[in-house]
């Protein structure tokens, strides 16, 4: 794991209406060209009977991009998409803008402001997020610090993920990692040295700070 990056929350399908063309975005989380693949496949099935079905996706996998103007003037639909993934910094997505023609050319600029726009409108209704890498901890502690602790982990940047209430208590929780030496030390100091924190894997979390 080298280093966080931006990508979406969720899949979202927003449209609108540019002289009687509507046009569907379709945008959604991938982290393979085989699922990017798949969610091309799965809206051209849905709109067999659309006039156009344009693409584009980024993935971190091989650092891949690829786009299609599936039979639109070259460089005015699949490109434009593309560089809205760009310009907002995202990776790991793929978007499909679906026009039914409303009978009314747009001509060039239009197709390349339309299609922007749809991806522009995809991007913003699933939300962007920013994946950070983060160490998977936990500690044991007492149940009179416990209560400093529980608020202790949220203020450092840490979210708990569990905690077991036995005979001590067991947090398990995740923090980015370039945070974890500050809260180990926070830790050591409202504990007296008597909790130690534990570190286990790295994986990816979405994180808003």
């Amino acid at each position: 794991m080298v280093a966080d990056y931006k990508t979406i929350k969720s899949y979202a399908s927003p449209e609108f209406v540019e002289k009687r063309s509507r046009f569907i975005g379709y945008i959604k989380p991938v982290t393979t060209e085989q699922e990017a693949l798949e969610f091309i496949a799965s809206i051209r099935a849905k709109h067999w009977d659309a006039t156009h079905n344009v693409y584009a996706y980024i993935l971190r996998e091989q650092n891949t991009c690829r786009y299609s103007d599936d039979n639109e003037p070259q460089g005015t639909a699949g490109m434009p998409a593309l560089d809205v993934l760009r310009k907002s910094g995202i990776t790991d997505v793929c978007v499909v803008v679906t026009r039914y023609f409303g009978g009314i050319l747009l001509g060039g600029g239009g197709l390349v402001r339309a299609y922007s726009h749809s991806a522009s409108l995809a991007v913003e209704s699933a939300g962007v997020i920013t994946m950070r890498v983060c160490s998977e901890c936990s500690l044991e502690c007492t149940y009179n610090q416990y209560g400093k602790l529980s608020s202790l982990l949220p203020e450092s940047g840490a979210v708990v993920d569990n905690c077991d209430f036995s005979d001590k208590v067991t947090m398990s929780f995740h923090i980015p990692r370039d945070d974890l030496g500050a809260l180990k030390k926070k830790i050591t100091d409202v504990t007296s040295g008597t909790v130690s924190v534990v570190s286990d894997e790295e994986k990816y979390y979405p994180y808003d700070k």
